[in-house]
């Protein structure tokens, strides 16, 4: 299976999008409204429709970038919210990306992954967060019965993946999930080492 910008891309136009729940999701909303410092510089890969930097720029936080190889998606986005930055938003693979940031948010990109992609994938984040940034964000706490994407994963596997290049500052159930996900999330922060 490749899952490249062809496939995802095809998903947006078939409307087979089940990941997109139409907003940014609660436990990471909750975590942005704790944030003091808006100059932080910040990157969701894998961004699709990019609510979560919609929220972002909406409160204040201006340096915010957003990464994906659906350019489609991207260009609703710049259509949607017209005074975000063009050059903040980033139509490229992921892995292709060099720059540095305070913190990354993860929200359903890993899990779209294939599993053999998931070293590169803690690699890659490691190398684009500044000294003591953080990388935040939810991912699934279960298995699915059909093959992905989604890919499933679980706590442990977690752990395994990324105490080597992280602290693992927070990895639990998440307690504000929505509720088509509520039981199947894991909230976390990881700094890097």
């Amino acid at each position: 299976m490749k899952l490249d910008a062809y496939f995802w891309s095809n998903k947006y136009q078939l409307n087979q999008t089940g990941w997109d729940i139409g907003y940014a999701s609660t436990p990471i909303v909750s975590y942005f409204d704790q944030l003091i410092n808006k100059n932080l510089k910040i990157l969701i890969p894998g961004c699709g429709n990019a609510y979560e930097a919609e929220y972002l720029f909406r409160i204040g936080f201006k340096n915010i970038y957003i990464l994906d190889f659906v350019e489609e998606t991207l260009q609703k986005f710049k259509e949607k919210v017209p005074d975000f930055p063009k050059t903040q938003i980033v139509y490229k693979d992921f892995f292709m990306l060099e720059d540095k940031f305070d913190l990354i948010v993860e929200q359903t990109f890993f899990c779209a992954l294939l599993p053999e992609q998931r070293k590169e994938y803690v690699s890659k984040m490691k190398s684009l967060l500044k000294p003591d940034g953080k990388l935040m964000g939810l991912f699934f706490d279960a298995e699915f019965e059909k093959p992905g994407p989604p890919f499933g994963a679980n706590r442990k596997e977690y752990i395994k993946l990324f105490s080597q290049s992280f602290n693992i500052k927070t990895l639990e159930k998440c307690y504000n999930s929505i509720l088509p996900r509520m039981g199947n999330e894991l909230f976390f922060i990881f700094e890097v080492k």
